[in-house]
């Protein structure tokens, strides 16, 4: 990759430490932050995965580090904030099944030697606990504002599995399921991007920031769809990269979408 390319997908890192915060995250403000932080665990299910992989094939080494480190740390301290806020029987439950997929996923992250199917089932277990508590999160909101919350939300963890899809195959890991999962997340990602860009009063700068996450689309499905000819370590560094910015802009609309549902509230 050349030096471009690195300093974009630093700059990417960097960026969401910014948002998500550097040090302790503030607490939850309501159901809202609730949908967008437990949607966030299904992203970080599947970023973690997709670092792993990247130390295993040797792409952007260092930032793949950084990426896993980060996430491993956030995916923790969210855990614990969601568990301030669990209102009922389900959601209690629900968190306990995360914590518990999570507690088994962990330890295979910190070794580039570990299975890689392991890895595959682990990220794929937390993801699933992940969004269940995410869809109690909404159902409990009952607002239709936690759907918009919970669909953008889910498109940032779809950057990350179409990644995680692509470099599973490099691998030689379950290749066949791979290659559905990232057909499945692409078809998914771009349906969810049509739904949410249906006008709606007031969302600008949403309308905005989804242009900008549209013309990253189309260099990510370039990158993900080249398998059989071209440089494939380029392709998947590009891969790598382009998950990164499509994740900085889709974190930003998720919270434009959260603060609108707050703002709705009062």
């Amino acid at each position: 990759m050349d030096r471009r390319g690195f300093l974009i997908l630093a700059g990417c890192c960097l960026a969401m430490t910014a948002a998500w915060g550097a040090g302790p995250l503030a607490p939850l403000h309501g159901l809202a932050a609730a949908i967008n932080k437990s949607g966030r665990q299904r992203m970080l299910s599947q970023r973690t995965a997709k670092a792993w992989a990247m130390l295993v094939l040797g792409v952007l080494p260092e930032r793949a580090k950084l990426i896993l480190n980060q996430s491993i740390s956030l995916f923790e301290q969210q855990l614990a904030e969601l568990g301030a806020l669990l209102p009922s029987d389900e959601l209690r439950g629900l968190h306990l099944q995360l914590e518990h997929e999570w507690g088994r996923f962990r330890p295979l992250l910190a070794d580039i030697r570990s299975n890689g199917q392991a890895v595959w089932s682990g990220s794929e277990a937390v993801l699933g606990a992940a969004h269940k508590l995410t869809l109690a999160y909404e159902r409990a909101y009952a607002k239709p504002a936690g759907r918009l919350v919970n669909v953008s939300g889910r498109q940032r963890m779809l950057s990350q599995r179409m990644a995680k899809a692509y470099l599973f195959r490099r691998l030689g890991v379950l290749p066949g399921p791979a290659g559905e999962m990232l057909e499945q997340a692409m078809s998914e990602f771009a349906r969810a991007h049509e739904e949410l860009k249906a006008p709606r009063p007031g969302a600008g700068q949403i309308q905005a920031g989804l242009a900008l996450v549209e013309q990253q689309w189309y260099f990510f499905r370039n990158a993900l769809t080249l398998r059989d000819s071209g440089n494939q370590d380029k392709a998947a560094a590009d891969v790598a990269t382009t998950s990164e910015r499509i994740l900085e802009e889709m974190e930003l609309i998720v919270g434009l979408y959260e603060r609108a549902a707050r703002e709705g509230e009062a």
